[in-house]
Protein backbone atom coordinates (compact mmCIF):
# COMPACT_ATOMS: atom_id res chain seq x y z
CA UNK A 1 0.00 0.00 0.00
CA UNK A 2 1.28 3.45 -0.93
CA UNK A 3 1.19 5.95 1.95
CA UNK A 4 0.77 9.57 0.90
CA UNK A 5 2.20 11.97 3.47
CA UNK A 6 2.61 15.73 3.40
CA UNK A 7 4.33 18.17 5.70
CA UNK A 8 2.21 19.12 8.74
CA UNK A 9 -0.02 22.08 7.95
CA UNK A 10 -1.29 23.81 11.15
CA UNK A 11 -3.99 25.89 9.35
CA UNK A 12 -5.48 22.74 7.75
CA UNK A 13 -5.29 20.85 11.04
CA UNK A 14 -7.17 23.67 12.73
CA UNK A 15 -9.85 23.53 10.03
CA UNK A 16 -10.27 19.77 10.47
CA UNK A 17 -10.50 20.03 14.25
CA UNK A 18 -13.03 22.84 13.91
CA UNK A 19 -15.24 20.71 11.67
CA UNK A 20 -15.01 17.76 14.08
CA UNK A 21 -16.13 19.94 16.97
CA UNK A 22 -18.92 21.42 14.85
CA UNK A 23 -20.08 17.94 13.89
CA UNK A 24 -20.14 16.93 17.56
CA UNK A 25 -22.30 19.96 18.34
CA UNK A 26 -24.59 19.19 15.41
CA UNK A 27 -25.24 15.61 16.52
CA UNK A 28 -25.96 16.78 20.05
CA UNK A 29 -28.43 19.29 18.61
CA UNK A 30 -30.02 16.71 16.28
CA UNK A 31 -30.76 14.51 19.29
CA UNK A 32 -31.71 11.53 17.10
CA UNK A 33 -33.64 8.70 18.72
CA UNK A 34 -31.91 5.38 19.37
CA UNK A 35 -33.70 3.90 16.34
CA UNK A 36 -32.67 6.78 14.10
CA UNK A 37 -29.06 6.46 15.29
CA UNK A 38 -29.06 2.74 14.50
CA UNK A 39 -30.62 3.46 11.09
CA UNK A 40 -27.88 5.95 10.22
CA UNK A 41 -25.07 3.68 11.47
CA UNK A 42 -26.47 0.72 9.54
CA UNK A 43 -26.63 2.81 6.38
CA UNK A 44 -23.00 3.94 6.73
CA UNK A 45 -21.74 0.41 7.53
CA UNK A 46 -23.64 -1.28 4.70
CA UNK A 47 -22.79 1.46 2.17
CA UNK A 48 -19.12 0.63 2.75
CA UNK A 49 -19.66 -3.12 2.83
CA UNK A 50 -21.46 -3.40 -0.52
CA UNK A 51 -19.45 -1.95 -3.39
CA UNK A 52 -21.81 -1.89 -6.37
CA UNK A 53 -24.07 1.05 -7.18
CA UNK A 54 -27.07 -1.30 -7.46
CA UNK A 55 -26.59 -2.58 -3.91
CA UNK A 56 -26.16 0.97 -2.67
CA UNK A 57 -29.56 1.83 -4.16
CA UNK A 58 -31.11 -1.15 -2.33
CA UNK A 59 -29.47 -0.18 0.96
CA UNK A 60 -30.71 3.42 0.70
CA UNK A 61 -34.39 2.38 0.53
CA UNK A 62 -34.47 -0.83 2.57
CA UNK A 63 -32.60 0.37 5.68
CA UNK A 64 -35.46 2.81 6.60
CA UNK A 65 -37.96 0.06 5.80
CA UNK A 66 -36.38 -2.53 8.10
CA UNK A 67 -35.23 -0.23 10.92
CA UNK A 68 -38.08 2.32 11.00
CA UNK A 69 -40.92 0.65 9.06
CA UNK A 70 -41.11 3.42 6.46
CA UNK A 71 -41.27 2.68 2.74
CA UNK A 72 -38.95 4.72 0.55
CA UNK A 73 -38.17 5.50 -3.09
CA UNK A 74 -34.90 6.82 -4.50
CA UNK A 75 -35.02 9.22 -7.48
CA UNK A 76 -31.96 10.47 -9.36
CA UNK A 77 -31.44 13.16 -11.99
CA UNK A 78 -30.45 11.62 -15.34
CA UNK A 79 -27.05 13.06 -16.23
CA UNK A 80 -27.84 13.16 -19.97
CA UNK A 81 -31.39 14.54 -19.96
CA UNK A 82 -31.55 16.36 -16.62
CA UNK A 83 -34.86 14.60 -15.90
CA UNK A 84 -35.80 12.92 -12.63
CA UNK A 85 -36.05 9.11 -12.79
CA UNK A 86 -36.96 6.41 -10.33
CA UNK A 87 -34.05 4.17 -9.39
CA UNK A 88 -35.17 1.87 -6.57
CA UNK A 89 -37.96 1.58 -4.02
CA UNK A 90 -38.77 -0.63 -1.03
CA UNK A 91 -41.79 -2.17 -2.80
CA UNK A 92 -40.27 -3.28 -6.12
CA UNK A 93 -36.52 -2.87 -5.50
CA UNK A 94 -34.74 -2.21 -8.83
CA UNK A 95 -37.87 -3.12 -10.77
CA UNK A 96 -38.72 0.58 -11.06
CA UNK A 97 -35.28 1.63 -12.31
CA UNK A 98 -35.51 4.12 -15.19
CA UNK A 99 -39.24 4.81 -14.78
CA UNK A 100 -40.61 8.34 -14.80
CA UNK A 101 -41.76 9.71 -11.43
CA UNK A 102 -45.46 10.10 -10.67
CA UNK A 103 -46.93 13.36 -11.94
CA UNK A 104 -46.28 16.10 -9.40
CA UNK A 105 -42.98 14.70 -8.15
CA UNK A 106 -40.23 17.17 -9.01
CA UNK A 107 -36.68 18.20 -8.17
CA UNK A 108 -36.57 20.72 -5.36
CA UNK A 109 -33.84 22.26 -3.23
CA UNK A 110 -36.29 22.24 -0.27
CA UNK A 111 -38.19 19.35 1.35
CA UNK A 112 -41.87 19.13 0.41
CA UNK A 113 -44.90 16.92 0.82
CA UNK A 114 -46.98 15.54 -2.00
CA UNK A 115 -49.80 13.03 -1.74
CA UNK A 116 -49.03 10.63 1.08
CA UNK A 117 -45.25 11.14 0.86
CA UNK A 118 -42.47 13.32 2.19
CA UNK A 119 -39.67 14.29 -0.25
CA UNK A 120 -36.16 15.40 0.75
CA UNK A 121 -33.54 16.68 -1.71
CA UNK A 122 -30.40 14.60 -2.28
CA UNK A 123 -27.40 16.89 -2.55
CA UNK A 124 -24.08 15.94 -4.07
CA UNK A 125 -20.68 16.95 -2.75
CA UNK A 126 -20.10 20.44 -4.18
CA UNK A 127 -16.32 20.00 -4.17
CA UNK A 128 -16.66 17.03 -6.50
CA UNK A 129 -18.65 18.85 -9.16
CA UNK A 130 -15.42 20.50 -10.35
CA UNK A 131 -14.05 17.00 -11.03
CA UNK A 132 -17.08 15.51 -12.74
CA UNK A 133 -20.58 16.90 -13.00
CA UNK A 134 -23.12 14.25 -11.99
CA UNK A 135 -26.26 16.38 -12.44
CA UNK A 136 -26.89 19.44 -14.54
CA UNK A 137 -26.54 23.02 -13.30
CA UNK A 138 -27.41 22.21 -9.67
CA UNK A 139 -26.01 20.38 -6.67
CA UNK A 140 -29.34 18.51 -6.29
CA UNK A 141 -28.73 15.09 -7.79
CA UNK A 142 -32.02 13.47 -6.77
CA UNK A 143 -34.93 13.21 -4.35
CA UNK A 144 -35.68 10.76 -1.52
CA UNK A 145 -39.32 9.84 -0.91
CA UNK A 146 -40.63 8.45 2.40
CA UNK A 147 -44.18 7.23 2.99
CA UNK A 148 -46.76 7.05 4.50
CA UNK A 149 -46.47 10.61 5.77
CA UNK A 150 -49.20 10.13 8.37
CA UNK A 151 -46.72 8.17 10.52
CA UNK A 152 -43.99 10.80 10.17
CA UNK A 153 -43.22 13.09 13.08
CA UNK A 154 -41.41 16.41 12.69
CA UNK A 155 -38.36 14.68 14.15
CA UNK A 156 -38.64 11.97 11.45
CA UNK A 157 -38.85 14.59 8.72
CA UNK A 158 -35.70 16.27 10.01
CA UNK A 159 -33.97 12.89 10.25
CA UNK A 160 -34.80 11.98 6.63
CA UNK A 161 -33.48 15.35 5.42
CA UNK A 162 -30.14 14.43 7.00
CA UNK A 163 -30.43 10.86 5.75
CA UNK A 164 -30.93 12.14 2.18
CA UNK A 165 -27.81 14.29 2.56
CA UNK A 166 -25.80 11.19 3.56
CA UNK A 167 -27.16 9.33 0.53
CA UNK A 168 -26.02 12.19 -1.71
CA UNK A 169 -22.46 12.36 -0.44
CA UNK A 170 -21.98 8.59 -0.50
CA UNK A 171 -23.66 8.21 -3.87
CA UNK A 172 -21.63 11.01 -5.44
CA UNK A 173 -18.38 9.29 -4.47
CA UNK A 174 -19.66 5.93 -5.70
CA UNK A 175 -20.73 7.36 -9.04
CA UNK A 176 -17.34 9.00 -9.45
CA UNK A 177 -15.61 5.75 -8.48
CA UNK A 178 -17.67 3.87 -11.07
CA UNK A 179 -16.84 6.43 -13.75
CA UNK A 180 -13.16 6.29 -12.83
CA UNK A 181 -13.24 2.49 -13.01
CA UNK A 182 -14.76 2.68 -16.49
CA UNK A 183 -12.15 5.24 -17.51
CA UNK A 184 -9.34 2.99 -16.27
CA UNK A 185 -10.76 0.04 -18.19
CA UNK A 186 -10.92 2.21 -21.30
CA UNK A 187 -7.33 3.42 -20.82
CA UNK A 188 -6.04 -0.15 -20.34
CA UNK A 189 -7.87 -1.25 -23.49
CA UNK A 190 -6.54 1.78 -25.34
CA UNK A 191 -2.97 1.01 -24.28
CA UNK A 192 -3.34 -2.55 -25.54
CA UNK A 193 -4.69 -1.17 -28.83
CA UNK A 194 -1.77 1.27 -29.06
CA UNK A 195 0.73 -1.55 -28.57
CA UNK A 196 -1.05 -3.71 -31.14
CA UNK A 197 -2.00 -1.10 -33.73
CA UNK A 198 0.66 1.61 -33.36
CA UNK A 199 3.89 0.49 -31.71
CA UNK A 200 4.09 -3.01 -33.19
CA UNK A 201 3.31 -1.88 -36.80
CA UNK A 202 5.74 1.03 -36.36
CA UNK A 203 8.57 -1.49 -35.84
CA UNK A 204 7.83 -2.85 -39.31
CA UNK A 205 8.91 0.46 -40.82
CA UNK A 206 12.44 -0.42 -39.77
CA UNK A 207 12.21 -3.45 -42.06
CA UNK A 208 10.95 -1.27 -44.92
CA UNK A 209 13.78 1.19 -44.36
CA UNK A 210 16.30 -1.66 -44.58
CA UNK A 211 14.78 -2.70 -47.91
CA UNK A 212 15.03 0.87 -49.23
CA UNK A 213 18.66 1.12 -48.10
CA UNK A 214 19.39 -2.17 -49.81
CA UNK A 215 17.93 -0.89 -53.08
CA UNK A 216 19.90 2.37 -52.82
CA UNK A 217 23.07 0.29 -52.35
CA UNK A 218 22.13 -1.75 -55.41
CA UNK A 219 21.67 1.45 -57.43
CA UNK A 220 25.13 2.62 -56.36
CA UNK A 221 26.58 -0.72 -57.46
CA UNK A 222 24.86 -0.32 -60.82
CA UNK A 223 26.33 3.18 -61.07
CA UNK A 224 29.82 1.76 -60.63
CA UNK A 225 29.19 -0.70 -63.45
CA UNK A 226 27.78 2.09 -65.61
CA UNK A 227 30.89 4.20 -65.00
CA UNK A 228 33.12 1.28 -66.04
CA UNK A 229 31.15 0.84 -69.27
CA UNK A 230 31.29 4.55 -69.98
CA UNK A 231 35.05 4.57 -69.50
CA UNK A 232 35.35 1.66 -71.95
CA UNK A 233 33.03 3.40 -74.42
CA UNK A 234 35.03 6.62 -74.16
CA UNK A 235 38.24 4.71 -74.79
CA UNK A 236 36.60 3.24 -77.93
CA UNK A 237 35.55 6.74 -79.08
CA UNK A 238 31.86 5.87 -78.91
CA UNK A 239 29.82 8.89 -80.21
CA UNK A 240 27.07 8.37 -77.59
CA UNK A 241 29.38 8.78 -74.58
CA UNK A 242 28.57 12.44 -73.97
CA UNK A 243 24.81 11.80 -73.83
CA UNK A 244 25.32 8.77 -71.62
CA UNK A 245 27.51 10.77 -69.21
CA UNK A 246 24.75 13.36 -68.88
CA UNK A 247 22.29 10.60 -68.01
CA UNK A 248 24.84 9.19 -65.55
CA UNK A 249 25.08 12.57 -63.82
CA UNK A 250 21.31 12.84 -63.48
CA UNK A 251 21.10 9.30 -62.16
CA UNK A 252 23.90 9.94 -59.64
CA UNK A 253 22.09 13.09 -58.48
CA UNK A 254 18.88 11.10 -57.96
CA UNK A 255 20.78 8.44 -55.97
CA UNK A 256 22.40 11.12 -53.80
CA UNK A 257 18.98 12.65 -53.13
CA UNK A 258 17.56 9.25 -52.25
CA UNK A 259 20.41 8.63 -49.85
CA UNK A 260 19.84 12.02 -48.20
CA UNK A 261 16.07 11.50 -47.95
CA UNK A 262 16.64 8.02 -46.58
CA UNK A 263 18.90 9.34 -43.82
CA UNK A 264 16.34 12.02 -42.87
CA UNK A 265 13.50 9.48 -42.76
CA UNK A 266 15.65 7.06 -40.75
CA UNK A 267 16.47 9.73 -38.16
CA UNK A 268 12.83 10.76 -37.95
CA UNK A 269 11.74 7.13 -37.56
CA UNK A 270 14.29 6.45 -34.82
CA UNK A 271 13.29 9.56 -32.88
CA UNK A 272 9.54 8.97 -33.28
CA UNK A 273 9.92 5.33 -32.27
CA UNK A 274 11.95 6.34 -29.22
CA UNK A 275 9.30 8.85 -28.13
CA UNK A 276 6.39 6.49 -28.85
CA UNK A 277 7.93 3.68 -26.85
CA UNK A 278 8.87 5.85 -23.90
CA UNK A 279 5.58 7.78 -23.70
CA UNK A 280 3.08 5.01 -24.50
CA UNK A 281 4.72 2.40 -22.29
CA UNK A 282 2.17 0.03 -20.76
CA UNK A 283 3.70 0.36 -17.27
CA UNK A 284 2.97 4.12 -17.19
CA UNK A 285 -0.75 3.45 -17.51
CA UNK A 286 -0.81 0.44 -15.21
CA UNK A 287 0.88 2.31 -12.34
CA UNK A 288 -0.47 5.78 -13.07
CA UNK A 289 3.02 7.28 -13.09
CA UNK A 290 6.12 7.42 -15.26
CA UNK A 291 8.03 4.14 -15.03
CA UNK A 292 11.72 4.30 -15.95
CA UNK A 293 13.74 1.88 -18.01
CA UNK A 294 17.24 2.94 -17.05
CA UNK A 295 20.46 1.96 -18.75
CA UNK A 296 23.96 3.38 -18.81
CA UNK A 297 24.64 5.45 -21.87
CA UNK A 298 26.99 7.90 -23.51
CA UNK A 299 24.90 10.94 -22.65
CA UNK A 300 26.28 13.20 -25.36
CA UNK A 301 26.16 10.71 -28.23
CA UNK A 302 22.90 8.93 -27.33
CA UNK A 303 20.83 11.75 -25.85
CA UNK A 304 22.06 15.26 -26.68
CA UNK A 305 23.47 14.97 -30.20
CA UNK A 306 20.46 13.16 -31.77
CA UNK A 307 18.11 15.85 -30.45
CA UNK A 308 20.44 18.69 -31.41
CA UNK A 309 20.63 17.28 -34.94
CA UNK A 310 16.84 17.57 -35.19
CA UNK A 311 16.95 21.28 -34.34
CA UNK A 312 20.22 22.31 -35.98
CA UNK A 313 18.67 23.56 -39.23
CA UNK A 314 15.75 25.23 -37.45
CA UNK A 315 18.12 27.10 -35.15
CA UNK A 316 20.26 28.14 -38.11
CA UNK A 317 17.20 29.47 -39.98
CA UNK A 318 16.50 31.77 -37.02
CA UNK A 319 20.11 32.93 -36.98
CA UNK A 320 20.89 31.15 -33.70
CA UNK A 321 24.52 30.09 -33.32
CA UNK A 322 25.20 26.89 -31.35
CA UNK A 323 27.93 26.71 -28.71
CA UNK A 324 28.37 23.02 -27.89
CA UNK A 325 30.97 23.21 -25.13
CA UNK A 326 30.20 20.45 -22.62
CA UNK A 327 32.14 21.85 -19.71
CA UNK A 328 35.14 19.59 -20.18
CA UNK A 329 33.60 16.54 -18.47
CA UNK A 330 34.63 13.39 -20.36
CA UNK A 331 31.75 10.95 -20.98
CA UNK A 332 33.72 8.01 -19.64
CA UNK A 333 34.15 9.72 -16.26
CA UNK A 334 30.40 9.81 -15.60
CA UNK A 335 28.39 6.91 -14.20
CA UNK A 336 24.95 7.90 -15.37
CA UNK A 337 21.98 5.63 -16.03
CA UNK A 338 18.80 7.16 -17.43
CA UNK A 339 15.69 6.34 -19.39
CA UNK A 340 17.05 7.44 -22.76
CA UNK A 341 13.63 7.91 -24.36
CA UNK A 342 12.32 10.18 -21.62
CA UNK A 343 15.53 12.16 -21.09
CA UNK A 344 15.75 12.70 -24.86
CA UNK A 345 12.38 14.41 -24.66
CA UNK A 346 13.78 16.74 -21.98
CA UNK A 347 16.35 17.98 -24.48
CA UNK A 348 13.74 18.06 -27.27
CA UNK A 349 11.66 20.45 -25.15
CA UNK A 350 14.63 22.61 -24.14
CA UNK A 351 15.96 22.88 -27.72
CA UNK A 352 12.44 23.62 -28.99
CA UNK A 353 12.15 26.47 -26.47
CA UNK A 354 15.58 27.73 -27.52
CA UNK A 355 14.38 27.89 -31.12
CA UNK A 356 11.23 29.81 -30.15
CA UNK A 357 12.51 32.20 -27.50
CA UNK A 358 16.20 32.92 -28.18
CA UNK A 359 16.64 36.64 -28.90
CA UNK A 360 19.42 38.92 -30.03
CA UNK A 361 21.28 40.88 -27.35
CA UNK A 362 24.25 43.24 -27.19
CA UNK A 363 27.37 41.97 -25.47
CA UNK A 364 29.83 43.98 -23.37
CA UNK A 365 31.75 44.96 -26.52
CA UNK A 366 28.68 46.34 -28.27
CA UNK A 367 28.33 43.36 -30.61
CA UNK A 368 24.93 41.95 -31.55
CA UNK A 369 24.85 38.26 -30.66
CA UNK A 370 22.24 35.52 -30.71
CA UNK A 371 23.20 32.04 -29.61
CA UNK A 372 22.29 28.92 -27.70
CA UNK A 373 24.75 26.99 -25.55
CA UNK A 374 24.56 23.73 -23.67
CA UNK A 375 26.93 22.21 -21.19
CA UNK A 376 27.36 20.30 -17.96
CA UNK A 377 29.35 20.33 -14.76
CA UNK A 378 29.90 18.06 -11.77
CA UNK A 379 28.17 19.24 -8.59
CA UNK A 380 29.98 17.66 -5.59
CA UNK A 381 27.73 16.62 -2.68
CA UNK A 382 24.71 18.21 -4.39
CA UNK A 383 22.31 15.55 -3.10
CA UNK A 384 24.04 15.19 0.28
CA UNK A 385 27.44 14.12 1.59
CA UNK A 386 29.10 11.81 -0.92
CA UNK A 387 26.11 12.13 -3.31
CA UNK A 388 27.37 14.04 -6.32
CA UNK A 389 25.20 15.38 -9.06
CA UNK A 390 25.76 16.47 -12.62
CA UNK A 391 24.19 19.68 -13.88
CA UNK A 392 23.07 19.87 -17.53
CA UNK A 393 22.01 23.21 -18.93
CA UNK A 394 20.64 24.90 -22.03
CA UNK A 395 21.32 28.63 -22.28
CA UNK A 396 19.79 31.14 -24.69
CA UNK A 397 20.40 34.83 -25.17
CA UNK A 398 17.51 37.17 -24.43
CA UNK A 399 15.83 39.24 -21.71
CA UNK A 400 15.48 37.69 -18.26
CA UNK A 401 12.23 36.36 -16.86
CA UNK A 402 10.72 38.46 -14.11
CA UNK A 403 11.20 37.08 -10.55
CA UNK A 404 7.46 36.23 -10.39
CA UNK A 405 7.54 34.39 -13.74
CA UNK A 406 10.67 32.49 -12.67
CA UNK A 407 8.77 31.11 -9.64
CA UNK A 408 6.08 29.52 -11.81
CA UNK A 409 7.89 28.67 -15.05
CA UNK A 410 7.84 24.89 -14.42
CA UNK A 411 4.16 24.79 -13.43
CA UNK A 412 1.58 23.11 -15.67
CA UNK A 413 -0.01 25.56 -18.12
CA UNK A 414 2.13 28.55 -17.11
CA UNK A 415 3.66 30.68 -19.86
CA UNK A 416 5.80 33.75 -19.34
CA UNK A 417 4.23 36.92 -20.69
CA UNK A 418 6.98 37.40 -23.28
CA UNK A 419 6.68 33.75 -24.34
CA UNK A 420 2.95 33.92 -24.97
CA UNK A 421 3.14 36.88 -27.35
CA UNK A 422 2.72 35.67 -30.96
CA UNK A 423 4.31 32.32 -30.17
CA UNK A 424 2.40 29.02 -30.12
CA UNK A 425 2.57 26.89 -27.00
CA UNK A 426 0.58 25.34 -24.16
CA UNK A 427 2.85 25.84 -21.16
CA UNK A 428 3.17 22.07 -20.81
CA UNK A 429 6.74 21.51 -21.99
CA UNK A 430 8.72 22.65 -18.94
CA UNK A 431 6.26 20.98 -16.58
CA UNK A 432 6.82 17.75 -18.51
CA UNK A 433 10.59 18.29 -18.18
CA UNK A 434 10.17 18.72 -14.43
CA UNK A 435 8.21 15.47 -14.08
CA UNK A 436 10.78 13.45 -16.03
CA UNK A 437 13.75 14.83 -14.10
CA UNK A 438 12.06 14.36 -10.73
CA UNK A 439 11.19 10.74 -11.45
CA UNK A 440 14.92 10.27 -12.16
CA UNK A 441 15.59 11.62 -8.66
CA UNK A 442 16.83 14.96 -9.95
CA UNK A 443 15.90 18.64 -9.82
CA UNK A 444 15.13 21.32 -12.40
CA UNK A 445 15.82 25.03 -12.22
CA UNK A 446 16.06 28.37 -13.95
CA UNK A 447 18.64 31.10 -13.42
CA UNK A 448 19.10 34.51 -15.04
CA UNK A 449 22.71 34.89 -16.16
CA UNK A 450 24.60 37.56 -18.11
CA UNK A 451 23.20 37.94 -21.64
CA UNK A 452 20.30 35.53 -21.16
CA UNK A 453 18.51 32.66 -19.46
CA UNK A 454 19.79 29.31 -18.26
CA UNK A 455 17.47 26.33 -17.84
CA UNK A 456 19.08 23.37 -16.14
CA UNK A 457 18.52 20.03 -14.47
CA UNK A 458 20.69 18.11 -12.02
CA UNK A 459 20.80 14.30 -11.97
CA UNK A 460 22.38 12.14 -9.28
CA UNK A 461 25.51 10.26 -10.32
CA UNK A 462 24.95 6.62 -9.45
CA UNK A 463 28.02 4.82 -8.02
CA UNK A 464 26.77 1.69 -9.70
CA UNK A 465 23.59 0.50 -11.38
CA UNK A 466 21.72 -2.38 -9.77
CA UNK A 467 20.22 -5.19 -11.82
CA UNK A 468 16.76 -4.09 -10.75
CA UNK A 469 17.25 -0.58 -12.15
CA UNK A 470 18.69 -1.94 -15.33
CA UNK A 471 15.78 -4.26 -16.04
Amino acid sequence: MTIFCAQPDPPELAAVLSRIRKKKEDYEKYNFTATQDRTLRAFFDLAQEFETIENFYRIAVFVPKIFMDFDACLYLVDVDTGELKRVCDSLNALGVCGMDPPEGVKVSSQPYEFGDSFFAPIRGNKRLFAIKAIARATDIIGMFEVFPKKHLTDKDRFFFEKYANRIGYNLHYKLLAKQNEEHLKFINTLVADIEHNVIAPNIKYKYFLKLIEKKINELESVMLLLKQHLEEAEAANCPMVKDAEEIEGRLQGAINDLRSYYKDIEKHFENTSLFLESLLRREHFQKGELVLRRRKCNFRKEVIEPQLERYRERLARRGIVIDNQLGGVPDEDISLAVDIGLISQVYANLFSNAEKYCQEVTDEHGNKIKFMAYGRQIMPNYFGPGKDGIKFNVFTTGPHLSPEEAKHIFEEGFRARSASENRPGTGHGLHFVKKIIEVHGGEVGYEPVPLGNNFYFVLPIQPELSNKENS
